[in-house]
C-alpha cells in the first residue's frame, strides 16, 4: 500500500494483537486490487460493554484512484461479533468481495445483457 494502514480503536483499550490482525488483513487487499492509496479501519465496541467485550462494529473505509468503498460488520448482540476478530474477518471479507467487483467494472470485465 502507498500509505500507511490507520487503526483507530473506539470506546476500548488498543489492543497490538487486534491492529496487528487489522494490518495484516488489509496487506492482502493488494492482492484483490493494487492501486489502493490509503485504508482506515475503525473498531468500535458500544460505551456500555467496554469491561465486558463485544459485540464490536468494523468499518473500513478504502480509497482507489477514482472512487471510495467501505465496510461495515454491524454491532450484533448475540452471535459472531462478540470477538473483535470475527467482526473484522466479515468487514475485510465484504470489502475484498467489493474490490474485486471494482476491479472487473475498471477493467471492463463486467458482462452486459443486451437489451431486445
Amino acid at each position: 500500500m502507498l500509505l500507511p494502514v490507520q487503526v483507530t480503536f473506539r470506546h476500548m483499550d488498543p489492543s497490538p494483537a487486534v491492529e496487528a490482525r487489522a494490518r495484516e488483513l488489509a496487506a492482502r487487499l493488494e492482492r484483490f486490487y493494487d492501486p489502493i492509496t490509503s485504508c482506515r479501519v475503525v473498531i468500535d465496541t458500544p460505551p456500555a460493554h467496554r469491561h465486558k467485550g463485544g459485540p464490536f462494529s468494523v468499518r473500513i473505509d478504502v480509497t482507489v484512484p477514482g472512487g471510495e468503498l467501505f465496510a461495515t460488520s454491524e454491532h450484533q448482540p448475540e452471535g459472531p461479533h462478540t470477538d473483535a476478530y470475527v467482526a473484522m474477518r466479515d468487514a475485510f471479507d465484504d470489502l475484498r468481495r467489493q474490490l474485486e467487483d471494482y476491479g472487473r467494472r475498471q477493467r471492463g470485465d463486467v458482462k452486459r445483457h443486451e437489451t431486445a
